[in-house]
């Protein structure tokens, strides 16, 4: 595909003895919002774990830009243009806010001033945060500055786990649109999102997992209208 980013192709993962993916495939684009929705434990998660480097791939391959990065350690991937958001202990909250984004840059400090203010242009709630300690911030913004150390290298895609997780609704609709912003600044974004819904309005494509398999891919517009991921995914 020409224009193709990332692609994992028939990928089998898990923890310790056990698979969690059995065989799961996806596909993304550049310049495409790519979602996978799915019930809890279909493996989103270990998915995006998967492709970041932070599991094993047991089988299967894993390519950015064609070249296989299966197995390769998370320090290699970022190097080579993968940024990666966690659900989950994304930020350090004893670091003030402008230490939490240098971290980002660890592999390459040359131009952190640069993009920091880059950053700081698509979060401009963190403007005024610069020498505030992150655990300090509120929800949103400390997803914000999450979202900033993943893009501070400039990667070619970026992988976000649950970004909407614990935000009230209102924090939820301005990380949503920062999503589209950075898309629109040329970056391919992989998403996984329990906010089905809201998600599939977004992305341009998107994949259902279950039981660690896909069982439904399609544009975001064709799932959203998909009598079976309304029923099982989308409340009825």
């Amino acid at each position: 595909m020409m224009n193709e980013i990332l692609r994992a192709k028939n990928v089998f993962s898990g923890y310790t003895d056990l698979n969690i993916l059995e065989g799961v495939s996806i596909e993304v684009e550049r310049e495409e919002i790519v979602s996978i929705i799915g019930p809890n434990g279909a493996g989103k998660s270990t998915l995006l774990k998967t492709i970041f480097g932070l599991l094993e791939t047991r089988k299967g391959k894993i390519y950015l830009r064609n070249e296989e990065i299966s197995n390769l350690k998370p320090n290699e991937i970022v190097k080579k243009g993968m940024g990666y958001v966690p659900q989950s202990k994304n930020i350090f909250p004893s670091l003030t806010v402008e230490e939490n984004l240098e971290m980002g840059s660890y592999i390459d400090e040359s131009g952190f001033e640069e993009s920091k203010q880059e950053v700081l242009s698509i979060f401009p709630d963190l403007k005024d945060k610069v020498s505030a300690k992150t655990g300090d911030l509120s929800g949103g913004q400390q997803q914000m500055v999450a979202m900033g150390r993943a893009l501070i290298l400039d990667p070619d895609v970026i992988l976000l786990d649950e970004p909407s997780a614990g935000l009230s609704p209102e924090l939820v609709n301005v990380v949503f649109e920062k999503i589209k912003e950075i898309n629109k600044a040329g970056m391919s974004i992989l998403v996984v999102e329990q906010n089905a819904r809201k998600i599939l309005k977004v992305c341009d494509r998107g994949y259902v997992l279950e039981m660690g398999e896909n069982r439904l891919k399609g544009t975001g517009k064709e799932l959203l209208n998909n009598k079976k991921v309304e029923e099982l995914y989308l409340g009825g």
